[in-house]
Formats: structure tokens, sequence, C-alpha cells
């Protein structure tokens, strides 16, 4: 079985910053992409950004020069660095991961249980 836990969330002003981090645990072979989704009240979830194991990288548009995503691969952890946070960044972040298990021939997705993210104007 895999995990995912996520840290980092919480309040910030306009303005600040915030990291996330998410770790991935289990027994586990491989990780092709890590990645972050975000869901806002009433709103489907959004990608925010992910990156392959090769380190190349995919922003949505609204956080390109403001998020940077990065991996440690040998932690298996991801992080989301978040600059000039705005209100409309308020939203829960979920973490995912493409995992090939230990003894599996292919790759799942997983999720973590999601970070609540608030900023205030």
């Amino acid at each position: 079985q895999v995990q995912l836990v996520e840290s980092g969330g919480g309040l910030v002003q306009a303005g600040g910053s915030l990291r996330l981090s998410c770790a991935a645990s289990g027994s586990i072979f491989g990780i092709n992409v890590m990645g972050w989704y975000r869901q806002a009240p009433g709103k489907r979830r959004d990608l925010v950004a992910h990156i392959f194991n090769g380190g190349s990288t995919n922003y949505a548009d609204s956080m390109k020069g403001r998020f940077t995503i990065s991996r440690n691969n040998a932690k298996n952890t991801v992080y989301l660095q978040m600059n000039s946070l705005k209100p409309e960044d308020t939203a829960v972040y979920y973490c995912y991961a493409g995992v090939r298990a230990v003894g599996g021939t292919r790759g799942y997705e997983y999720w973590g249980q999601g970070t609540q993210v608030t900023v205030s104007s």
C-alpha cells in the first residue's frame, strides 16, 4: 500500500508565501510523476503543477512565475513553493503521484488527503 501525506498548509495574508510538502511512503518501486491539484469550494479540482522524475515540470497558467514545484526523488517527496499568494488561491491542495509498487507491473495514481490553504485579503 502507498500513502501520501501532505503538510504545510495554513492561513496567510495576500502577498505572503507558503511551502507545501508531500511525502510518499509504502512499497514503492518507482514514482513517475508527482504533483498538486487544488479545489476551491463549489469548483472542480484543477491542476496546479506536476513534475516528472527527470525534472521536467508543467504549471497551470495562473501559477506560472508565482509557484515552483520541486521534488526529492531519494525521499519520494514533492514540494510546492507558493509566493505572492492571492485570495483566489484559497483552496484545498491535493498531492498526487503516479506510483509503481514493488511487485507491480504498472503504475497507479495515489492521492493525499488534502491540505487547506487560505489566503486573506
